[in-house]
């Protein structure tokens, strides 16, 4: 969430030097935004995450004489009198939990938007949401009016891009290219496990066996799935380097054969994008917002069923004119995709809302 706001912060400065911005951050020391003329980035010190939006931000707000708050991550503060903008990127949080989920960072977000959602509501002016099908979902669950939901789709970086010379960056994380490119974490949603068994299956059948690369999951986790599942044929085909540094993404998607994003639930999934406009097939789910986002250019799946993921690996691999056909069209697909564009649907909402406020 943070990422998508940079990057519709960042295009807003480019394309509007006539309204004026006050972009309230915690403190710290990655500084990714600069203040321009009239976008000014204001520093807030609090220790927790709820408490700086329910007592810092509203203070501050009252301070700079906002007309207009936006905020971006599915919370709000409840006790705050200017309109509101909330962008609610998905309502998992009021679907059912997985009981698997030990992450007490996730567990405590998740109790937060629970208590925090259902009371700012019918303060919004608008609600935001990243897709359709997050769209139809909130309006559905939340019986919210139709006209107060909006969707403006997520974008990507224009250095997500076919690369020629990768200069051999893949080399930081994984020996040879051509390998298979996995992105997820340790909420279940992600699909980790069934994954992973997939995977097994396809170098049981494949003439190839290409590498598995997996960003950011801990080996402890990753054997645990192997122990459970008796899948110990994937060991040494497993490469678990960490953290993948956001700059090196583009050249590893340009090496890699294809891009795995089985997720069970997403509201939107930018790797999709970032994968296609690198020129590499993506293996996605047929699931939520994933066939939306990608559609019939993506390679859709069962995420549930861990024999299409195999079936369709070894189809990428096995069928030449599959995987170009895949490839091209998922350079075609991403150009209906960009920040700018979202910054503009961004713009046009806060000026329809401004409008709307009694003067």
């Amino acid at each position: 969430m943070d990422y998508v706001v940079l990057q519709e912060v960042k295009e807003l400065q480019q394309l509007d030097t006539e309204n004026e911005y006050f972009v309230f951050v915690k403190p710290g020391e990655d500084s990714c935004l600069s203040s321009t003329k009239n976008v000014h980035i204001v520093e807030l010190g609090c220790p927790s995450y709820p408490l700086w939006e329910q007592w810092a931000l509203p203070r501050a707000v009252k301070k700079y004489g906002v007309e207009l708050l936006h905020c971006t991550s599915n919370t709000a503060p409840i006790w705050c009198k200017t309109p509101l903008v909330l962008t609610l990127h998905d309502i998992i949080f009021l679907e059912g939990r997985d009981k698997q989920n030990h992450s007490l960072y996730q567990n405590m977000g998740w109790l937060y938007r629970r208590l925090d959602v259902p009371r700012i509501l019918d303060k919004c002016k608008r609600i935001i949401t990243v897709s359709e099908f997050e769209k139809e979902n909130i309006i559905a669950k939340l019986q919210i009016p139709r006209e107060r939901v909006t969707m403006i789709y997520n974008g990507y970086n224009e250095w997500f891009r076919p690369i020629d010379d990768t200069m051999q960056v893949y080399k930081k994380y994984i020996p040879e290219p051509g390998f298979l490119f996995f992105l997820g974490n340790t909420d279940p949603k992600k699909n980790t496990e069934r994954t992973l068994v997939a995977y097994s299956r396809y170098l049981k059948k494949s003439k190839v066996k290409r590498k598995l690369l997996m960003a950011d999951l801990s080996p402890d986790y990753l054997d645990a799935i192997v122990r459970n599942n008796a899948i110990e044929n994937i060991r040494n085909n497993m490469v678990v380097p960490g953290y993948i540094d956001n700059k090196d993404l583009p050249y590893i998607y340009n090496s890699a054969f294809a891009f795995l994003y089985t997720s069970l639930r997403e509201s939107f999934g930018i790797p999709i994008l970032e994968s296609m406009a690198c020129g590499t097939p993506v293996v996605t789910s047929n699931t939520s917002s994933m066939p939306e986002i990608g559609g019939t250019d993506a390679i859709l799946v069962d995420p549930e069923d861990v024999g299409q993921i195999t079936a369709m690996l070894l189809e990428l691999e096995n069928n030449p004119a599959f995987y170009e056909e895949k490839r091209r069209a998922g350079l075609e697909r991403v150009k209906s995709f960009s920040w700018r564009r979202t910054a503009e649907q961004l713009l046009n909402l806060y000026e329809e809302v401004y409008q709307e406020i009694p003067t």
